[in-house]
């Protein structure tokens, strides 16, 4: 069995319209996602990059994906990711210093 996702950090590049709060709830909205945090993170003249975070229990990435699709937005990359029973934070090792 596969592990589920309870951690997913994404970065969006979406048009002007619609407005992040609709970001943040389409993606709350899909099945597994039990809380979402969309943060602006650069406005340019026609688009904008913005960073969603979600957590849950068991996060369905695809439909996560077609809800950013769907307004028009398009994943660049996946920051994070975490998987498993419980959430692991990241932390400093020797190497990272």
């Amino acid at each position: 069995m596969t592990p589920p996702i309870r951690r997913l950090v994404v970065d969006v590049l979406k048009p002007h319209q619609p407005e992040i709060t609709e970001f943040a709830e389409a993606v709350a909205d899909a099945d597994g996602v039990e809380g979402a945090n969309a943060t602006l993170i650069e406005t340019d003249r026609e688009v904008q990059n913005i960073k969603i975070t979600m957590e849950g229990d068991n996060i369905n990435e695809d439909e996560v994906f077609e809800a950013i699709e769907g307004l028009g937005g398009s994943v660049h990359s996946i920051d994070e990711a975490i998987c498993g029973e419980r959430i692991v934070e990241r932390r400093d090792t020797p190497q990272d210093t």
